[in-house]
């Protein structure tokens, strides 16, 4: 019974290896007939939607437009705020300080006394001076009238009259000696620190105060010489001051040094700057630049569209849908523009955002800035 149910099963082996070979190569029939069409180029699919899904789609990117501008040649300097007129003041006269007529920061008028030295002494030696000049006055008198009557000779006539006149010349000198002996301010202006105090002994040589204008001031730029032929009286400046680092000043070119520094090998050019609200100090350091030219027609982009190469500045325009790449030559770069002197044309639209993805040709889809496409 063993040996014949053992013959059953194997007798069928040979027929149902045939039957898993012959579906086995109709398997591989069916594959290759529906894959070699694909990898062969031998056919094309018949739904054309299946071949727009298997394309690259159009690149978004943020595009902007090139467009025609005012630009302004401008020299970049650093330079100082310096009051157009700044002293510090000293007494003509020697003497104690015996009083002081002003306060620190004071805003003072032209001729406004500040500082008085003691002139007791000189006014005493005025009073003497006057009974000096008064008895020459009465002795020329007396002999004029002796040589009207011919009393006197003409030598005594002309001694008297040299006495005369020198002593209306000191009293004359010690009088402005006692003027000056008041110190007074030379020019309108404000009050800045003050070197004595009531009692001190000051001579000539002593600083009492310093006073300067403050409104306007002037920004003083030192400007390289190859810009010298650029350099016109009335040339704008605009400056700004750590102080203020939000706010831009403007001021207007009134002196250009006729020398050059031979130390820098630069031009000091003086600028006068409306100051009403003093908030320009002298001395402040400022960062300026010089308007030596202006442009009404240029061709400007933001700076964002220039992507700079190893050996050019490259802008990429969008034209028919797709990228072009454009070799550009730079001009005047400001206030987040820079001009475009060649390459671009103004009303193109040029890529402002996905530079570094661009390719020539690529297809792209332009959206505005901040906007939709």
């Amino acid at each position: 019974m063993t040996n014949m149910m053992t013959g059953r099963d194997e007798a069928p082996g040979p027929r149902r290896r045939g039957v898993l070979v012959v579906a086995v190569l109709v398997t591989i029939l069916a594959v290759g007939a529906f894959v070699a069409p694909r990898v062969f180029g031998g056919g094309a699919p018949t739904d054309p939607g299946a071949a727009a899904a298997g394309a690259m789609p159009p690149m978004p990117v943020d595009v902007d437009t090139a467009r025609r501008g005012t630009v302004v040649d401008a020299v970049r300097a650093t330079g100082r705020i310096e009051a157009v007129q700044a002293v510090e003041l000293r007494s003509d006269e020697q003497g104690r300080v015996v009083e002081l007529l002003f306060r620190e920061g004071q805003t003072v008028a032209e001729g406004m006394p500040l500082v008085r030295i003691d002139d007791a002494l000189l006014r005493a030696q005025a009073e003497r001076a006057k009974a000096d000049r008064d008895l020459a006055r009465q002795q020329l008198e007396r002999v004029r009238r002796l040589r009207a009557e011919n009393a006197a000779a003409p030598a005594d006539l002309e001694r008297v009259e040299a006495a005369a006149r020198s002593a209306d010349a000191a009293l004359g000198v010690l009088e402005l000696q006692i003027e000056r002996s008041t110190v007074r301010a030379p020019f309108a202006g404000q009050v800045g620190q003050r070197f004595v105090s009531a009692g001190d002994y000051v001579t000539s040589a002593t600083r009492l105060l310093t006073l300067q204008t403050t409104d306007p001031q002037r920004a003083v730029i030192e400007v390289p010489e190859r810009y010298a032929a650029d350099l016109r009286l009335g040339q704008a400046v605009e400056f700004t001051v750590a102080a203020q680092p939000d706010r831009t000043f403007r001021a207007l070119v009134e002196f250009i040094d006729p020398v050059v520094q031979p130390e820098s090998r630069t031009i000091v050019v003086k600028a006068s700057a409306p100051n009403p609200g003093q908030l320009l100090k002298a001395g402040m350091f400022i960062e300026a630049r010089l308007a030596t030219a202006t442009r009404g027609d240029a061709i400007v982009v933001p700076e964002d569209a220039v992507q700079p190469l190893r050996t050019a500045n490259v802008v990429w325009a969008v034209v028919d849908g797709k990228a072009s790449r454009r070799v550009v030559q730079l001009g005047t770069r400001s206030q987040g523009v820079v001009e475009i002197v060649s390459g671009v044309q103004a009303g193109e639209a040029v890529v402002v955002g996905g530079l570094e993805r661009m390719a020539e040709g690529m297809p792209v889809a332009p959206q505005a800035r901040g906007g939709s496409r």
